[in-house]
Parts: structure tokens; C-alpha cells; sequence
């Protein structure tokens, strides 16, 4: 018992001289803790607040064509198709296309279906549980 606790006293002193050894700067002022934040707020280098993203580095490199020359492409390239749909317009597309689909069946060959009168026996009422409405209406009066 002895040696362990010889140990744990030993690792506690090295870890209190490590952090004292740490210590010795002086804590920085108010100044200059406000000067520090002044100059990561001007450089972007501060978080915003909330669930913002963390900063990233600024884009430095010009653009190689003109603001005309770009719009010129893009209007050839929605002239050619080659232009592709901004936002969830393709999924919209493809919901309009399966909403405009049309069974290929009949009323009369659906209700006809072996396997539709196989699936409304297995959920008829004789296989469901039965309902317990006591908990749902008034309390029982006294006796």
C-alpha cells in the first residue's frame, strides 16, 4: 500500500510544478484582451455567435473574365441545355411526372385482385386486438 501512495504523491507534485511552471506569465489586462478581440473581429478570425461557422480563409484571386463575358456563357449555356435547374427543380420535375402517372388497372380489376382481398383479411376486425374504451370515457362512478 505504502508504494502506491508514494506514487500518486509523486505524479501530484510533478503535476502541480508543471502547472506553476505554466503560471509564471501574468495574466493579460482588460486592455489588452480587448485589443486582441479588436484585431481577430478585423481580420475575421472570430466565430460568429449562435451556430455560425467557423471562419475560413478569404478568397484572395480575382476573376479572370468580365461580368459580361460570365452572363454571356450562362445564356448560351440555358440556350444550349447545358444549364443545370437551380434549387430541387429536377425533384419537382420527377414528383409532377409520378403524380401524373395513371394506374394501369381498372376499378374493376383492382377490386378483382386476389391479393387485395388477402390483405383486408389479414387486417379484418376478427384479427384485431379489441379496443379497450375504459380508459377513454368518464371515470366509473362510485358504488
Amino acid at each position: 500500500m505504502f508504494p502506491r501512495t508514494v506514487l500518486a504523491a509523486s505524479i501530484a507534485a510533478a503535476a502541480m510544478s508543471t502547472a506553476v511552471a505554466q503560471d509564471n506569465t501574468p495574466p493579460a489586462s482588460r486592455a489588452e484582451v480587448k485589443a486582441e478581440t479588436r484585431a481577430a473581429e478585423k481580420a475575421g478570425r472570430l466565430t460568429p455567435a449562435g451556430e455560425g461557422a467557423a471562419p475560413t480563409e478569404k478568397v484572395t484571386t480575382k476573376s479572370t473574365k468580365t461580368r459580361a463575358q460570365r452572363k454571356a456563357e450562362t445564356m448560351q449555356a440555358r440556350k444550349s441545355g447545358d444549364l443545370a435547374p437551380a434549387g430541387e427543380a429536377e425533384d419537382a420535375k420527377k414528383d409532377k411526372e409520378l403524380q401524373s402517372m395513371h394506374s394501369t388497372k381498372t376499378r374493376a380489376q383492382r377490386k378483382a385482385d386476389p391479393e387485395r382481398h388477402e390483405r383486408r383479411k389479414r387486417y379484418s376486425e376478427d384479427d384485431r386486438p379489441p379496443h379497450d374504451h375504459t380508459s377513454l370515457s368518464d371515470p366509473a362512478p362510485d358504488s
